[in-house]
């Protein structure tokens, strides 16, 4: 696995959000920063540049000096922190990142004669923050350019893309997609609850909420809970894979395939249950074995007088239409209409 730390910037006004805290705006009940974190989870050590918070996963802090000086003077700041040959630049807002779009960068950036690869989105545009950095040569041009301009306050990234040499990989329909507006933010709202995608989403929200790191294949816990709930009960679902979950932590190997064993045997115990209930009880009986005494109804016998309902209650013979629609006392009107 490639060595790098990452930079996170998580700064400025958002002025198109009417200067709301945009990092701590939640996408799935996780908050955009979070959401970032977790996708660079990977990294030895990742320094956010912006406001002290709570967050999912330990971060080292910095902030650029004068504050609010822009994307490159925040860049500037956070590289000063970092230590690994390779730096991952990611902005705050990114809720769609992905688990696989990290790799990507650092496999196309690889042993390769490039300074840095970074994303483009599904129009061909450039997403610096988005991107690795080989951290000497990134290093080297944020200190011309403060040189050449006197500070890197206000400057445009643009110009320190342009003074790299970067390769570039095209981004899938989603990991480019940042929150810059409110209707942004009600966007992916509704795309992270859609069909194909929600159940993913939540996992991923579940672990970062618990701080859980672990990769488990959901089909399989789905698969247990559905051989569960149709061969025990429905309320057997949820507690198995509870069951399963804990069986795995107290298990002393490597997490997803404790989960992977632990399932396979509840998935078989509740198949043998499912087996044993699948025939009825006569076909379990002993051949010629008769019912207990006083379970066979005489022949010819009438029904008492008096027919008996449910809760204990009894009605007289002949008065069936006469109290149909009426109620105990203290209940009228219950059913009117």
């Amino acid at each position: 696995m490639t060595l790098y730390d990452a930079v996170v910037l998580a700064g400025g006004a958002a002025k198109r959000l009417g200067g709301a805290d945009k990092p701590g705006l939640t996408v799935g009940g996780l908050a955009l920063l979070d959401r970032v974190l977790v996708a660079c989870r990977g990294a030895r050590t990742t320094v956010v540049v912006g406001g002290r918070r709570a967050t999912v996963r330990p971060v080292a802090w910095t902030g650029e000096e004068p504050p609010g000086g822009g994307p490159l003077a925040a860049l500037g700041a956070g590289v000063r922190k970092v230590s690994a040959e390779i730096v991952l630049v990611l902005s705050a807002d990114l809720p769609f990142l992905g688990e696989q779009t990290v790799p990507a960068l650092l496999d196309a950036l690889g042993g390769g004669p490039h300074e840095g690869v970074l994303l483009t989105d599904p129009g061909g545009r450039d997403q610096p923050l988005v991107a690795v950095y080989r951290t000497e040569p990134l290093r080297r041009e944020l200190a011309l350019l403060a040189t050449e301009h006197g500070s890197l306050t206000g400057l445009p990234l643009r110009l320190l893309t342009a003074e790299l040499d970067l390769a570039r990989i095209a981004a899938g329909p989603s990991a480019a997609f940042d929150c810059d507006t409110w209707q942004d933010v009600v966007s992916a709202r509704a795309r992270i609850r859609e069909h194909g995608h929600v159940l993913d989403e939540w996992i991923t929200a579940v672990k970062a909420e618990l701080g859980i790191d672990l990769d488990v294949d959901t089909g399989v816990l789905l698969d247990l809970a559905r051989d569960a709930a149709h061969g025990v009960a429905r309320p057997a679902a949820p507690l198995t894979t509870f069951l399963v979950g804990y069986a795995a932590a107290k298990a002393e190997k490597d997490g997803p395939q404790a989960v992977a064993d632990a399932a396979r045997k509840a998935v078989a115990l509740a198949n043998r249950w499912a087996d044993e209930t699948d025939g009825t009880e006569e076909t379990a009986k002993p051949a010629g074995t008769a019912k207990p005494a006083g379970t066979a109804k005489p022949a010819g016998t009438a029904k008492p007088a008096g027919t008996v309902r449910a809760e204990g209650t009894v009605r007289a013979e002949g008065t069936a239409g006469a109290d149909r629609g009426s109620k105990a006392d203290g209940a009228k009107g219950t059913d009117a209409g």
